[in-house]
């Protein structure tokens, strides 16, 4: 079996992404990551995408079409395909992630901290504040990757996002926060290759310069997404946020 770490760096633009990433732009040009960018589903709002990036369903057939309903992500789902399969599942995330694939609605005495191998996602930390940092996200992903060794592993930041929300994507702030979480990478994403894991970063929307991303434009809809590892390359470049699911599924060994 394969193992996937599935990086998911919320509100991210491809405008900003470009110039920004310079560690990951470093990859590709030592052919060692592989880049696309892909046009979000609409509506382009997390919870819809969320579900589609874990699903493979556009919001139009999951029925999550706005961020208010804490309802569940359809199955089957990556992590309810892996728990089937027998892999271990982990997430370090918003805790959105925990109401579509585990309960809902979320209860942060209950749920913050999962350990629980009955669930798709066996092993958690989720937050609940869009500021909560994202060095102190990394960290949490890193103990998890520690302590049980997942076979696909979730790291979720909102530091872009929330940084968008403030400023606009046009904004010092967004691009810094960009900036950010782009060296976090160079700190962690070699970590994780050398553990024997395949590593996938991508956004689920991008931002406009007004703070939002809940429009039809390029600025909200235009996303990144980068692979890292042999495990990709016996795949094509997805053409559509729909396909992502199976790709991690692939990558796993559970196509």
């Amino acid at each position: 079996m394969g193992r996937v770490v599935f990086v998911l760096l919320d509100g991210l633009a491809a405008a900003t992404a470009r110039p920004c990433m310079g560690y990951m732009q470093s990859l590709v040009d030592a052919g060692t990551a592989r880049y696309t960018e892909l046009t979000a589903e609409l509506p382009p709002l997390s919870r819809p995408i969320y579900a589609t990036l874990l699903s493979g369903k556009r919001p139009t057939e999951s029925g999550i079409t706005h961020n208010d309903a804490p309802c569940p992500c359809p199955e089957p789902h990556i992590f309810s395909r892996a728990q089937a399969a027998g892999l271990k599942t982990a997430a370090a995330a918003y805790h959105w992630m925990s109401e579509l694939c585990n309960a809902h609605p979320f209860e942060p005495a209950r749920d913050r901290h999962t350990d629980n191998p009955a669930l798709p996602i066996a092993h958690g930390h989720f937050y609940c504040t869009d500021a909560y940092p994202d060095d102190e996200l990394f960290h949490d992903a890193a103990s998890l990757q520690l302590r049980h060794s997942p076979h696909l592993l979730l790291v979720h930041s909102m530091g872009i996002d929330n940084a968008g929300h403030l400023y606009g994507a046009e904004s010092r702030e967004y691009r810094t926060a960009t900036r950010r979480a782009d060296g976090l990478l160079a700190r962690w994403l070699p970590r994780w290759v050398e553990a024997g894991y395949a590593v996938l970063v991508i956004s689920d929307h991008g931002m406009n310069a007004d703070g939002n991303h809940n429009d039809a434009s390029d600025a909200c809809r235009r996303v990144p997404l980068w692979l890292v590892g042999e495990a990709w390359n016996s795949s094509p470049l997805p053409q559509d946020q729909t396909q992502i699911a199976d790709l991690v599924c692939t990558a796993l060994g559970i196509a």
